[in-house]
Parts: structure tokens; C-alpha cells; sequence
């Protein structure tokens, strides 16, 4: 681990923001993809519905937490200084201009809002984020970014 272990920015009572947001719009477009499944599998209009709802979930959260990322990014010159912070911000900014892609592909009716670009872009947005979350826990774990040791 990393000697300079940055303080979050954007912090509630030494938690960071970020890290706690985050979490929301990764659930949110996993389930996506897993409620696109079962609509391609059923062609049940529920799975569909499902799935609108957890896109606009995830974007909303991921906003939130794309906007506490920034304002750590920005007020701090050690988190900006850590190579890996740039793939993960870029990553998750690619992330969230999928899902909103994804969003307006889910807006059409029936079978055509899923299959099959609803359910490649919910793939291709789930791939991308596991890549960006990784690179996220980097930043905790080798970096210590957000991390504390109040003992």
C-alpha cells in the first residue's frame, strides 16, 4: 500500500461519499442485465418494465456518485497524482453514457426495447463497470484512497 493514503474529499463523518453510492447503480445494472435475461428468455413485459426502472435507478445513484468522484478528483491533487483514478473516472463516465444509451433503447415497446440491443448494451455496461469497480477497489486498497486509521 501507498504511503500517501489521500482523504476523500467529499466525505460524510470521514465516509466517503462515493464509496457509498456506489454500490447503487452497480446492483442496479447488474439486476438490469439479469432482468433482461429472463425478458429474452419469457418475453414477460415485467422483466422489460423491471429492467427501465433499475437503468434509471443506476443512473440516477451513479450520477450522485460520478458527482462525489469528481469533487474528490478535483480537490485532491494526491487522488489526481494515482494513474489508476483516470481509467476509473473515464471508465465509469463510459459506464453511464451506455446505461443512458441503454435507457432509450429500453424505452421502445416489447421485444425490441430488449432484444437484442437492450440486452447487448446491459452487457457490454455490466463488463465495462466490473473493470472500473476493480479498478475502484484499487484505489481503496493499494492506494488507501478514503481510507482512515483512527485506532
Amino acid at each position: 500500500m501507498s504511503d500517501i493514503q489521500p482523504k476523500s474529499t467529499a466525505a460524510i463523518a470521514g465516509h466517503p461519499v462515493h464509496g457509498m453510492l456506489v454500490v447503487f447503480p452497480i446492483v442496479c445494472f447488474i439486476l438490469a442485465l439479469v432482468t433482461d435475461l429472463a425478458y429474452w428468455q419469457t418475453s414477460n413485459l415485467m422483466w422489460q418494465q423491471f429492467s427501465a426502472w433499475l437503468l434509471f435507478a443506476g443512473l440516477v445513484f451513479g450520477g450522485f456518485a460520478a458527482l462525489a468522484g469528481i469533487i474528490d478528483v478535483v480537490a485532491n491533487p494526491q487522488i489526481r497524482a494515482i494513474p489508476r483514478v483516470w481509467p476509473h473516472a473515464i471508465g465509469n463516465i463510459v459506464v453511464l453514457l451506455l446505461a443512458l444509451l441503454n435507457s432509450l433503447v429500453h424505452a421502445r415497446d416489447g421485444w425490441t426495447g430488449v432484444v437484442p440491443w437492450g440486452l447487448t448494451l446491459s452487457a457490454l455496461t455490466v463488463a465495462l463497470m466490473l473493470v472500473t469497480a476493480w479498478l475502484g477497489a484499487s484505489l481503496v486498497h493499494r492506494y488507501g484512497v478514503g481510507v482512515s486509521h483512527h485506532g
